[in-house]
């Protein structure tokens, strides 16, 4: 336990990226508190806070990524033993927020399943909710409790300035919905930006139709929120070597990595994809090309600005090397 301004704070992992939380602890200085997680026979999930949660403000860390309706059950499980044990308050710090895809209805018969885990974390009890680079911005306006949208586009922007390039830079967006987060990061590296024109005939199946923009002779900076299977992201690279890109790098917060991304990045022109650890990555996910940077700092801040009762949107702000 910490006391900050007064305030009984504890920090609670769950299984789903406990490096995170072990980083976020050592920054922020809130000791991780003791959660025993267990199995019964059948595979359901047992919890037992092994230390009082009344009367504190709680941040309990737990991206949804794979296994996604494991890790979610396994959240909205402990929030349920938190709220009966009478905590009073329970953040959620949940930087990757599983089903952000599935925020519409896009056949008539689907469902929108974004909107239900946010209704479910909100019946378990949450108080408020911590994500970062959510899919869908309308994913807020599916909670009636706070819920802070955190950008990693600034740890992203200050890796590729420390490059110093000495060539022409040029952001890219992978298809026309990521053109205002290629438009961001462009006017943080005072870059112009370039659009992949694609299609998309079935999930996780992509096709490069053309390039909207001039990348001859510079290097090229794909941007995305998520990676998942790598079709698009590598087959954009190959798109844009073929048009006279000079190198091409890839970066995104969200590494999902589903097989055979690994595979495919590997085996791509890319020279490196640069990723956050909002989700922590196996061994089996892990390659020389893929460099993963910590968002542990942002979200320490973060947590201690919201504890201090300070606001948070100049934490998302990046003054770059090359802001004009």
């Amino acid at each position: 336990m910490a006391i900050l301004d007064g305030v009984k704070v504890k920090l609670f992992s769950l299984s789903a990226n406990k490096k995170l939380a072990e980083e976020i602890s050592e920054i922020s200085g809130i000791p991780l508190s003791k959660i025993d997680l267990s199995r019964f026979a059948d595979g359901e999930i047992g919890v037992n806070l092994e230390e009082t949660v009344r009367g504190h403000n709680i941040f309990l860390v737990q991206p949804t990524s794979s296994p996604v309706n494991e890790n979610i059950m396994e959240l909205l499980i402990t929030i349920d033993a938190m709220k009966r044990a009478s905590a009073k308050n329970i953040n959620i710090i949940m930087p990757y927020y599983g089903y952000s895809r599935q925020d519409r209805k896009s056949k008539s018969r689907q469902p929108i399943s974004a909107k239900l885990v946010a209704n479910l974390i909100e019946v378990a009890g949450a108080t408020r909710v911590l994500a970062m680079d959510l899919h869908a911005a309308q994913i807020q306006g599916f909670f009636d409790i706070p819920i802070d949208n955190f950008r990693a586009m600034p740890i992203l922007v200050e890796y590729f300035d420390n490059k110093n390039f000495k060539d022409d830079i040029v952001i890219v967006s992978p298809d026309h919905g990521g053109t205002v987060r290629a438009r961001n990061m462009g006017e943080s590296m005072n870059a112009p930006i370039a659009i992949i024109d694609k299609r998309r005939p079935k999930p996780n199946v992509s096709e490069v139709m053309g390039i909207v923009g001039d990348v001859e002779g510079k290097i090229a900076i794909l941007v995305d929120d998520m990676i998942d299977t790598a079709g698009t992201i590598t087959s954009a690279a190959e798109a844009l070597m073929k048009a006279g890109a000079k190198e091409v790098y890839a970066c995104c917060t969200h590494p999902l990595l589903s097989k055979p991304a690994v595979d495919r990045i590997n085996s791509s022109p890319l020279k490196e994809v640069v990723c956050t650890n909002t989700i922590q990555l196996p061994l089996s996910k892990r390659s020389e090309k893929i460099v993963q940077l910590s968002i542990a700092g942002l979200i320490s801040q973060g947590i201690l600005n919201i504890i201090y009762d300070k606001p948070l949107s100049s934490l998302f702000e990046y003054k770059g090397k090359n802001m004009r």
